[in-house]
């Protein structure tokens, strides 16, 4: 059993450069904080790319009310080894390597021994405006550098480009890890996906990639072109048209939510097969859902959060191995605050990626 430890404190570590927001207002500007010291366990990175996820308007702007500032966001991390500890075994430097959602856990629960730290008992800690062990506020990757215990830290396969592996450590496998889990990885099987932002249209890729007969459900039409051309879908649904939605009754093995917003549950749930799987990822603020839909259906509703470390690793091998990439826009961290908004209004196919590498000075 691993023990937990707390990395030591920042004194004696390396200025890092980054972008912070001061206040709810959520605007970013340039910031200097100094990141802790490389322990004997600790990957230090050289941040090229960054992700920008809902997530980062969640807290830059205090919507939780726990925001901690300054505040650097930033948990879709993708750079270059450039420091390890005395005991890494699983870098060197040069290597390239991701850090997604939390760095720390208790490495000691039987969460943790699983490789599923995204549900450890006494608490992950996020990658920003988390509080870590020794007391510290975590700062995210909208930063020129971040130390990570190796733990916490993916082997990116050289040949994957680093601006496209951001977007998998919290959009990719926050899709990857329930679809794997609730076996919708089996070939010819048909798969309804909700919502088409950065984690649906990853859901369509992934859902194509293990051979699923893939349906997109949206509000717009204008999303039609994109879902079956750029994407692949097999088929596109206005989910307010009731012809279009009650052709499909009972038709589908399986849904993955990834729509935030509020909508009705039983018009989807209606269309799962005898037995079918509906997992939600995306946070609505409230399921209603009609039992009859559910039990006399014997259908599964399932939630699920991002994915522990084997999971992740799983999906950055499984992403390089079968060419799959996700859809983004690469921006400079001068327009961080434009990308922000942009997210806000769904503005975006499909993730903003921050160029940290060449643009943050």
């Amino acid at each position: 059993m691993e023990e937990s430890k707390p990395p030591m404190s920042s004194s004696g570590g390396d200025e890092c450069l980054s972008w912070a927001a001061r206040d709810p207002s959520g605007l970013l500007s340039p910031h200097t904080f100094t990141r802790r010291s490389v322990t004997s366990d600790d990957v230090s990175l050289k941040i090229t790319h960054c992700g920008v996820c809902y997530a980062d308007v969640i807290w830059t702007k205090n919507k939780h009310g726990d925001s901690k500032y300054p505040l650097v966001p930033g948990h879709e991390i993708a750079g270059v080894v450039n420091k390890v500890g005395s005991n890494v075994t699983r870098f060197k430097v040069g290597d390239h390597v991701g850090v997604g959602t939390f760095v720390n856990s208790c490495r000691e629960c039987d969460y943790c021994e699983e490789g599923q730290e995204v549900s450890c008992v006494k608490g992950q800690v996020f990658t920003f405006n988390g509080v870590d062990y020794d007391g510290s506020v975590t700062k995210g990757g909208y930063s020129s550098h971040i130390v990570v215990h190796e733990r916490y830290c993916y082997k990116i396969p050289v040949d994957y480009p680093l601006e496209s592996a951001a977007p998998l450590l919290c959009a990719g496998v926050t899709v990857y890890a329930p679809m794997v889990r609730h076996s919708m990885n089996q070939p010819g099987k048909s798969l309804g996906v909700v919502g088409l932002g950065g984690l649906g249209h990853m859901a369509v890729k992934f859902g194509k990639a293990f051979g699923l007969h893939v349906t997109v459900f949206s509000t717009s039409v204008s999303k039609k072109e994109e879902a079956l051309n750029l994407l692949g879908a097999n088929n596109f649904v206005i989910s307010s048209d009731h012809d279009q939605m009650k052709a499909l009754a009972k038709s589908l093995d399986f849904i993955i939510d990834t729509a935030s917003g509020d909508h009705a549950f039983d018009p989807y749930m209606s269309l799962l097969k005898i037995a079918g799987t509906y997992v939600l990822v995306g946070f609505p603020s409230e399921i209603k859902i009609q039992p009859a839909t559910l039990n006399l259906g014997m259908r599964v509703l399932a939630g699920s959060v991002s994915g522990g470390t084997k999971v992740t690793q799983e999906m950055i091998d499984f992403c390089a191995a079968h060419k799959i990439y996700p859809n983004i826009e690469v921006i400079p961290i001068q327009k961080a605050n434009e990308a922000i908004e942009r997210v806000v209004k769904k503005d975006i196919k499909y993730r903003f990626v921050i160029d940290i590498e060449n643009s943050l000075k």
